[in-house]
Formats: C-alpha cells, structure tokens, sequence
C-alpha cells in the first residue's frame, strides 16, 4: 500500500494506493484524484521545467519546459541533452527547442521571448 498527496487540485486527498488489488485507489474525493493515484504510482510523469544557454540575449539562461508530461525515469536523460543546447537570441515563446525528446511526441518548448 503506497500513501499519496494528489496535486490534481487544490484539496490535497491523501490517497492510498493498493498495488496488490489492481491500484485501488482509496481517499480520493473526485474521479481525477484516483486517475493520479493510479498513474503515480504505475508509470509516473512530470513536466520538465529547466533553462538552456542562450547567446545575444538580455540574461544568459532561457527557460524551457517539455509541453506535456514526459516519463519521470527519463528526467535525468532530457536534462544532460539540454545541458548541451545553446540557442541564439531572438527566441519566442513556443519555439520548439528539442523534438519528441521522450520518443513519445513531448517537445521541449522555449517559455519567454528573449
């Protein structure tokens, strides 16, 4: 039995998940917290937020995120390629960075014009 904080909303349901019955999620107040405990716990994701280098800019760090939720166990990988991205200014918000960077269609988007 895993113990969770849904971040689905506001309320904060703490959720137990039991692996052992099929991830039954129990202490959920709506639909959604349920999906998330189930998700969490069988194939978690997250947005990467992070910042590439950039040339001719104002600041010398641009700030990028993946525009969807990308496998948490691939975070690390995404972050060493974008340690080696460096763009040059102008860039606008909802550039495409890096394409389909988790093999499964999440692009890593530029967040600001700089």
């Amino acid at each position: 039995m895993k113990e969770l904080v849904c971040i689905v909303c506001p309320r904060g349901c703490r959720l137990k998940v039991d692996e052992e019955n099929g991830y039954a999620v129990t202490g959920n107040t709506c639909p959604r917290g349920a999906e998330y405990g189930r998700n969490e716990i069988y194939s978690p994701t997250r947005v990467l937020t992070s910042t590439v280098r950039i040339s001719g800019a104002l600041y010398p760090r641009c700030p990028v995120k993946t525009d969807k939720a990308v496998p948490k166990a691939l975070l690390l990988e995404i972050m060493r390629v974008l340690n080696s991205v460096s763009l040059a200014s102008p860039v606008k918000a909802g550039t495409v960075v890096l394409e389909n960077v988790d093999g499964n269609g999440a692009n890593v988007i530029v967040t600001k014009d700089l």
